[in-house]
């Protein structure tokens, strides 16, 4: 048995043609870019709008620490 074949609290990623985690994994993305995509997923299925906030506050801190590297290089 997979990981993908146990889903706790409920089976809102289960349901996907590929689950977030397979594609975050598969695409190496950091944590900040693989919340974003986890929580716009579910959205519809579990949370609603607060997912979506959720996924708004997760980029807007990926924003924020890109726009710090790119300070750290013009600097």
């Amino acid at each position: 048995m997979s990981a993908n074949d146990i889903q706790i609290g409920g089976d809102h990623y289960k349901s996907r043609g590929i689950q977030p985690w397979d594609y975050i994994a598969v695409n190496q993305l950091d944590f900040f870019s693989g919340n974003v995509v986890k929580y716009v997923t579910r959205f519809a299925q579990k949370g609603g709008i607060i997912d979506l906030e959720k996924a708004q506050h997760y980029l807007s801190k990926l924003i924020e620490l890109e726009g710090e590297k790119c300070q750290q290089i013009s600097s």
